[in-house]
């Protein structure tokens, strides 16, 4: 099975996690032994943090792989992957290290495996610097599910910065291969919905506050739209810890969503724009021509191109979009020819 080792600059691009999360993922769906050299090497603490290695121990327990080097501040690792393994998969960030991350270096291999998988991610669901859960579960699911599968997400405990504590389940069955998508006609948007939240300690007027700010907003730039902001006290027995934010949805006539989320901070809001980077492995792994519409290309997006096709083979082109409705804004289609993987247990 093992070839000669990959080499992968892990000090490169964006020089953090992602290239992790990418490399090791691609290394277990294809096989390839793996080195990463230099990991996070320009940050304030360089190597690996605690949720860096839950993720990298996931990996390797769902293919019964070897990983070498895989301990808080080691900043290279090998690693052999072997075949992938259905059940069930726990990970524990042991912080407020996100569960979405961790979903996303996992999901790709598991739908590769032999059989149905049940994936345990215990740690921060709405934290920072990463997706939020509620954005996994009412963006990412529908969005992905277009490759041609389904999983299940849920939410047993949320869990917030600095202590974690949350966990979601995911659970999900195979498939023999992976359809392209195609992401590029926007619609109009039909309705707005979300849900401000508050947990532990923070009063449910928070919640009705931050919900009606958000209709206001909304409002005072569109008119005659369904709009519906729920504002939610996440239950005691449900919540770890104490937290708040806010998820923005907007449904276009196509099926396309759009989301900005945000986490309650000493006052200050942080709106975090999602990224095509979720989508990037799948891509790189269907059969066919896969395009998505997205706003200005991150580095972090970038990063995932670069080694998805310096792992997988696959080609990505990003040019900028040359659609009229376009014109005056910064907007990019990204192209993948995917390899078409297929799962050799099927």
């Amino acid at each position: 099975m093992a070839g000669p080792r990959v080499e992968v600059d892990g000090g490169i691009m964006e020089g953090g996690g992602q290239i992790l999360r990418v490399s090791t993922a691609l290394s277990c769906l294809l096989g390839l032994p793996l080195r990463v050299q230099k990991i996070r090497a320009g940050r304030s603490t360089p190597g690996l943090r605690p949720q860096h290695l839950s993720g990298l121990e996931m990996v390797r327990d769902l293919c019964d792989g070897q990983l070498e080097g895989a301990e808080i501040g080691s900043t290279e690792i090998m690693f052999t992957p072997e075949k992938i393994k259905g059940g069930t998969h726990t990970a524990d960030t042991k912080t407020a290290g996100s569960v979405c991350l961790l979903m996303q270096v996992s999901m790709p291999c598991v739908l590769f495996a032999a059989s149905p998988s049940e994936l345990r991610l215990k740690g921060g669901t709405n934290a920072e610097m990463a997706p939020q859960i509620d954005y996994t579960a009412m963006v990412f699911k529908p969005i992905v599910e277009k490759f041609g599968f389904t999983f299940n997400c849920d939410i047993k405990m949320r869990g917030y910065y600095p202590k974690g504590g949350g966990e979601v389940i995911v659970r999900m069955s195979p498939v023999k291969q992976l359809n392209p998508i195609n992401l590029t006609d926007r619609g109009s948007v039909t309705k707005i919905y979300g849900r401000a939240f508050v947990a532990g300690v923070l009063p449910f007027k928070v919640a009705k506050d931050m919900a009606a700010a958000a209709v206001r907003c909304i409002r005072k730039e569109i008119r005659d739209l369904y709009v519906n902001i729920q504002p939610v006290q996440e239950p005691k027995d449900q919540a770890f810890g104490n937290g708040s934010g806010i998820i923005i949805i907007a449904e276009t006539s196509t099926g396309c969503l759009f989301a900005g989320s945000s986490l309650g901070k000493r006052g200050i809001d942080k709106w975090s724009p999602l990224f095509p980077i979720l989508l990037i492995i799948f891509m790189a792994l269907a059969s066919g021509i896969s395009r998505i519409k997205t706003g200005p290309v991150t580095l972090h997006t970038q990063t995932a191109i670069h080694f998805a096709e310096q792992l997988a083979k696959a080609k990505f082109t990003v040019k900028k979009s040359e659609d009229e409705e376009d014109a005056s804004k910064d907007t990019y289609i990204i192209e993948c020819q995917g390899i078409g993987m297929t799962n050799p247990n099927l």
